[in-house]
């Protein structure tokens, strides 16, 4: 198996981005999410392999047994924190720290662990989806193992990173290859796992984990679209709601010099209250 290309479902348990900048494979100063995703996986594994594995496997991964098991939501988040074996931990933070620094100092902390968490999360939930709709298994669902492991995130990190960065050199195989080129050799190797039933539950969640890397990134320019979009309509709703008021104003204050304030009614005083108001909140600005 390669750098990134890593099983985790336990048997043991029964272009547009030019203006991007270019990176390349260093040893990156490390980032502050990425610093605590390293130190909780390390640490929760070292829970693990001082005898809590079982307990914390039973409880933490997604583990599709029974139908409750598979609606407990918090398995999407806590199983990316346990890992199988220690291979599938150094492999999942070796490429965390590499890449996952790399595009935590592109995106911004806070983007960056939703995004990896998010990746992560639909990972986890691709497995017991395709599952339950018999495409990966033939088996009754009392049968399935349980699935553990950072990979679906790690995977939507590379995929992130093989369209912002594509200059970036990875070893594959103790092979240096364009990441590019290792991003579409793990997704014709999760397909044919896929296919052919090999931890057909792993290979769905790093296709599912990509797949929300990619897109994510892809549908970068019509987010941002949509968010100019968006702002703009509730501006321009903004200055229509100004100007009604300004005109009420105007209408009200003209009826106080005709007919005195003692005229108005309740709801003209109450927008004459609120116009005050906006009027005292400018004017502290």
């Amino acid at each position: 198996m390669g750098l990134y290309d890593r099983d985790y479902t336990r048997a043991d348990y029964q272009s547009k981005f030019r203006s991007a900048p270019q990176m390349r494979m260093a040893f990156p100063r490390i980032t502050p999410v990425v610093k605590w995703l390293l130190i909780i996986n390390v640490a929760v594994f070292f829970v693990q392999i001082l005898g809590a594995d079982t307990l914390l496997v039973r409880w933490f991964a997604v583990y599709p047994h029974t139908l409750g098991m598979t609606l407990q939501i918090w398995r999407l988040i806590t199983y990316q924190f346990l890992h199988g074996d220690t291979f599938h931990i150094l492999f999942n933070m070796i490429v965390l720290y590499f890449l996952g620094s790399t595009l935590e100092r592109h995106w911004g902390s806070k983007k960056f662990l939703v995004f990896y968490l998010a990746c992560g999360m639909v990972g986890g939930l691709v497995y017991p989806l395709l599952l339950g709709l018999k495409i990966i298994s033939p088996h009754p669902i009392h049968g399935v193992l349980p699935l553990v492991g950072a990979s679906g995130a790690i995977l939507g990190v590379l995929a992130a990173c093989a369209i912002l960065f594509p200059h970036i050199i990875v070893l594959f195989v103790f092979f240096p290859l364009p990441i590019r080129v290792v991003a579409l050799i793990l997704t014709l190797f999760a397909v044919f796992g896929i296919i052919t039933g090999e931890n057909a539950g792993g290979e769905a969640a790093h296709l599912g984990g990509m797949a929300v890397g990619a897109i994510y990134v892809f549908s970068q320019s019509w987010r941002d679209k949509l968010k100019l979009k968006v702002r703009a309509d509730q501006w321009e709703k903004k200055m229509a709601a100004r100007r009604n008021l300004q005109l009420e104003l105007d209408r009200i204050l003209q009826k106080v010099h005709d007919s005195g304030i003692h005229s108005l009614t309740s709801k003209e005083k109450k927008i004459l209250k609120q116009a005050t108001k906006v009027e005292q909140t400018r004017n502290k600005l």
